[in-house]
């Protein structure tokens, strides 16, 4: 069909994340993806351009499209199985990944899923079965700090923000959890001692009742793109093992090097409990997260009445997924000088963004580049300055950002920075 054809059609029936029924904006029609670009379909919006993909299909795609290796690991995986049961079956990509994962993280266990929302609700479910099984059901809220996102399903959407976030519509619907402000900003500003004595008498006087603390560790993303000092990290291990409270991170958009760290929560040098990856997990090509846990909490399950986790994803430990994983995890592993590279790349671009009118903050970690308004950014106006750029960009809320593919060049960093500012200027 042609592309008035598809978009008509688009509008008509295709429900598109955070949007209303019949489609209200017309997208960009992609033909094809391959490196760092996507290639815009004739007939379009900016048909016939490549746009650099600044957004790593919203942080997922670290390597980029089309890369031989993940092709090659999909097409090998594909002659041999697309899909197999996990009850009662396993098979070889499932089980290097979580080898793989477990020496990684430092975790022991590792519960396959299909999605980074699925993950947190099998996160919260092994924290509140551990303290069933424990014998001590009161313990079966959860505490998070304001300015947080976590996904989309139930128990997700009832530790995101309440007031600013995008779930504020659920409250009374939602498991209500204990929240404690956001932590100071600033990945190198000193630890506020005032904001931890906070957090310590929220987390004494709630005790009784808390399974676990769960937080992003060190950038809060969707909820606001913030970052914080790592030793709030360490200081939440010390308060969650004083008053027998689990923790778990979330790291299903800070994982795998985008922080400048393997995983964010190497900044802090501390192991939680649980740990939830997803996004990168796999570079993009196929949805799988999973669920970490130390041998502690799988061993305090197994000692309750219902010895089992009860949760079973019809798609879980897909082999296709599991094997370009593994080949995606393989690749990140040595990608650390490039996120240091595209680090300096923006921060040297973006510096003259603090000079742009309404602009707020400007701030830089690893491959993540931030630039907050005072003002609500106007979508359509700050994309279509961006598509003129030849970048794609996704601003949101107050922010213009962009967290590109690790294998994105000098010269298109240059042009991403440059989308950024003629982003945020547009008023």
């Amino acid at each position: 069909m042609d592309v008035d054809q598809l978009l008509a059609l688009d509008r008509a029936h295709v429900w598109h994340p955070y949007a209303a029924m019949p489609g209200q904006h017309e997208p960009l029609v992609v033909e094809s993806a391959s490196g760092v670009r996507l290639r815009i379909a004739s007939g379009a919006v900016a048909g016939g351009r490549e746009l650099i993909d600044a957004m790593s299909s919203w942080w997922a795609a670290i390597h980029g499209y089309r890369h031989p290796v993940l092709d090659a690991a999909v097409r090998d995986q594909l002659g041999r199985m697309s899909h197999v049961m996990f009850g009662g079956l396993t098979h070889e990509p499932a089980v290097r990944l979580a080898s793989t994962l477990s020496r990684l993280t430092g975790l022991e266990h590792v519960f396959l899923c299909d999605s980074g929302s699925v993950s947190i609700e099998v996160a919260a479910k092994m924290c509140l079965q551990y303290w069933r099984s424990a014998g001590r059901p009161g313990k079966c809220r959860l505490l998070t700090w304001r300015g947080g996102y976590h996904g989309d399903t139930l128990h997700p959407m009832s530790v995101c923000d309440p007031e600013g976030g995008m779930h504020r519509a659920w409250v009374g619907v939602l498991p209500e959890q204990v929240f404690v402000p956001a932590p100071p900003a600033g990945f190198a500003a000193p630890l506020d001692q005032s904001y931890l004595d906070t957090v310590e008498s929220t987390m004494e006087r709630h005790a009784d009742e808390l399974a676990a603390v769960i937080v992003e560790p060190v950038v809060q993303g969707a909820g606001g793109m913030r970052f914080h000092n790592p030793g709030y990290l360490r200081v939440l291990r010390e308060l969650c093992d004083r008053y027998q409270i689990l923790l778990i991170f979330d790291e299903i958009a800070t994982g795998f090097g985008r922080t400048g760290a393997f995983f964010a929560k190497d900044h802090a040098g501390v192991t939680p409990d649980v740990l939830c990856l997803g996004k990168a997990l796999t570079g993009g090509y196929l949805s799988l997260a999973a669920a970490l846990c130390t041998a502690r909490v799988a061993a305090g399950i197994a000692q309750g009445g219902l010895p089992v986790l009860a949760h079973g994803p019809t798609f879980m430990g897909n082999p296709l997924a599991c094997a370009v994983a593994n080949a995606s995890v393989e690749l990140a592993m040595s990608c650390a000088p490039e996120v240091a590279r595209i680090e300096a790349g923006l921060a040297a671009g973006l510096k003259a963004a603090a000079d742009v009118p309404g602009v707020a903050d400007v701030r830089v970690l690893g491959a993540i580049g931030v630039v907050q308004l005072d003002h609500e950014v106007d979508l359509a106006a700050a994309t279509a300055a961006a598509v003129r750029c030849g970048v794609w960009l996704r601003p949101f809320r107050d922010l213009v950002y962009a967290m590109p593919p690790y294998p994105t060049g000098d010269e298109d960093l240059a042009r991403i920075t440059e989308a950024i500012l003629a982003a945020a200027s547009t008023g």
